[in-house]
């Protein structure tokens, strides 16, 4: 259900930031809403290799591949590097929030696995 929920939380950052890619301060003037909607395939297409992995019976190698993923969704705390949250509006900032807080959930609980398989 926590990868169900980030994907989602995923899709709303990344729509926000293709639609309105040009508005988000400090983006580096060459990134294309394509260019932005093909991050968002291949960061999903790395949860869904993880899904994948696990459901077919790969846990540990499923569990590592969803850190990566994870990891990725934290990424998008990379608009306050080159803004600080008030040179944002208050969608960029929802989106971007809500992603990431649900990456770190999906993190921990992934990172819980692991650890409760190791000991």
């Amino acid at each position: 259900m926590l990868l169900v929920i980030y994907g989602i939380a995923s899709l709303m950052h990344f729509v926000h930031n293709a639609e309105f890619v040009s508005d988000y301060p400090n983006l580096p003037a060459s990134w294309s809403r394509a260019d932005v909607y093909l991050a968002w395939v291949a960061l999903t297409a790395v949860g869904v290799a993880g899904w994948l992995l696990i459901k077919r019976g790969h846990l540990m190698s499923g569990l590592v591949v969803l850190v990566v993923y994870a990891v990725g969704g934290l990424d998008s705390l990379g608009h306050y590097l080159l803004a600080p949250l008030s040179a944002h509006n208050a969608a960029m900032n929802s989106t971007i929030l809500l992603e990431v807080t649900c990456a770190g959930l999906v993190l921990a609980e992934v990172m819980r696995q692991l650890v409760r398989r190791a000991l």
